[in-house]
C-alpha cells in the first residue's frame, strides 16, 4: 500500500495565521513554515496561482523544511484558462495579454507563445524543490466552464500535457461532465496516457455543479483528494461562505476505505483540505490522520 500524506491546502491563509494555530513566537514566514512542516507532511501552495513563483523563495521553503516534506503547487492561473489581470503577470508580458481584465478567457483565445513563455518562468522558479525532491506535484485547476464537450477545451489540456512533460501534474476539474458516466472512462484513460494524476474531489452533493466523489487513479506514482467542505454556498457565497465547513468524524471516516483504495493503487497518496475558515483545515487534517491511524509526521 502507498503511504498517504495529509495536509492543507495552504499554510499562510489569513484566517488560519488569526486563528491563533500557530504558536506565539512563530508566526513570521519562516516560523510558520517549520512549525507547520512539523505537524504534517505535505502541503498546498495556492499563492502560485495568483502571481508566479520565484527561485528564491522555493530556495527558502527546501531550507525550512525537512527532506521528506512535500509541496503540491498550485499552477499559475492563466496555465489554466482563469481570469488573469495583467497586472498578475511580470511587467514585460503585460502587453501580450490586451482585453484580459476579470473577463472569462476561452483556451482558444489565449496566446500560445505566452502560455510557453509564462510557463518557462513558472517551472524555473520551481527548480529548487524539483531539484530538492521536495515538489510533490503541479496542481492544474480548470475551471466549471472548462467542459469535456468543448473540443477546445480538450486541445487546451493536451498543450499543458506537451508544456509540463517531465514535471508531476494533478488536474482537478470543475465541471461534474468530466468524471460522469458517458465521459468518466475517456477522462481516465487520457490522464492515464499522459501520467497525470486525477484528483478526487469532497464537496456538497446538493448542487447541479457539483464533482461526484469518484476516486480515479490514473497515475501509479501519485493520487490525489482534495476537500472543500460540503457549504451549499459553493457556487455563489464568498470565500468564506463557501469554504465554511467543520467536518464531522463520519464525513471524514467514509473516506477512509476510498482513501486505502487510492493508496492501493499508488505509491503516494496526497489528501489536502481546502474548508479555509479559520482552524477549520488544519483540525479536519489531524482528525484525519488519527482515523487513518498513521505515526505522526507520516501522513
Amino acid at each position: 500500500m502507498g503511504e498517504i500524506l495529509v495536509g492543507t491546502c495552504s499554510w499562510t491563509d489569513r484566517a488560519l495565521v488569526s486563528s491563533g494555530w500557530y504558536p506565539p513566537g512563530l508566526r513570521d514566514a519562516e516560523g510558520r513554515l517549520r512549525h507547520y512542516a512539523a505537524q504534517f507532511p505535505v502541503v498546498e501552495v495556492d499563492a502560485t496561482y495568483y502571481s508566479l513563483p520565484s527561485a528564491r523563495n522555493s530556495t527558502l521553503w527546501t531550507e525550512r523544511t525537512p527532506d521528506e516534506f512535500r509541496f503540491d503547487v498550485k499552477a499559475f492561473s492563466l496555465l489554466t484558462a482563469h481570469p488573469t489581470s495583467p497586472n498578475a503577470l511580470p511587467a514585460d508580458l503585460r502587453d501580450a495579454l490586451p482585453g484580459r481584465r476579470g473577463g472569462r478567457p476561452r483556451p482558444a483565445d489565449i496566446d500560445p507563445a505566452l502560455l510557453d513563455e509564462v510557463w518557462q518562468r513558472f517551472s524555473g522558479a520551481l527548480e529548487p524543490l524539483k531539484r530538492s525532491g521536495r515538489l510533490g506535484t503541479l496542481l492544474f485547476q480548470f475551471p466549471p466552464w472548462f467542459t469535456p464537450g468543448d473540443a477546445r477545451s480538450k486541445e487546451f489540456l493536451a498543450q499543458c500535457a506537451q508544456r509540463t512533460a517531465g514535471w508531476p501534474v494533478a488536474v482537478e476539474f470543475r465541471h461534474p461532465a468530466w468524471w460522469q458516466e458517458g465521459e468518466r472512462a475517456k477522462t481516465e484513460a487520457t490522464l492515464k496516457d499522459w501520467d497525470m494524476s486525477a484528483v478526487a474531489v469532497d464537496m456538497t452533493q446538493k448542487l447541479p455543479t457539483s464533482i461526484p466523489p469518484v476516486t480515479p487513479v490514473t497515475s501509479p506514482h501519485l493520487a490525489v483528494a482534495r476537500f472543500h467542505g460540503r457549504n451549499d454556498a459553493w457556487g455563489t457565497g464568498t470565500k468564506e461562505e463557501r469554504f465554511r465547513h467543520t467536518y464531522a468524524p463520519e464525513e471524514l471516516t467514509e473516506w477512509i476505505p476510498r482513501l486505502h483504495a487510492m493508496a492501493d493503487q499508488a505509491d503516494e497518496v496526497h489528501a489536502l483540505f481546502n474548508n479555509c475558515c479559520a482552524d477549520a483545515a488544519v483540525r479536519a487534517a489531524e482528525s484525519m490522520r488519527h482515523l487513518l491511524r498513521t505515526p505522526a509526521g507520516k501522513g
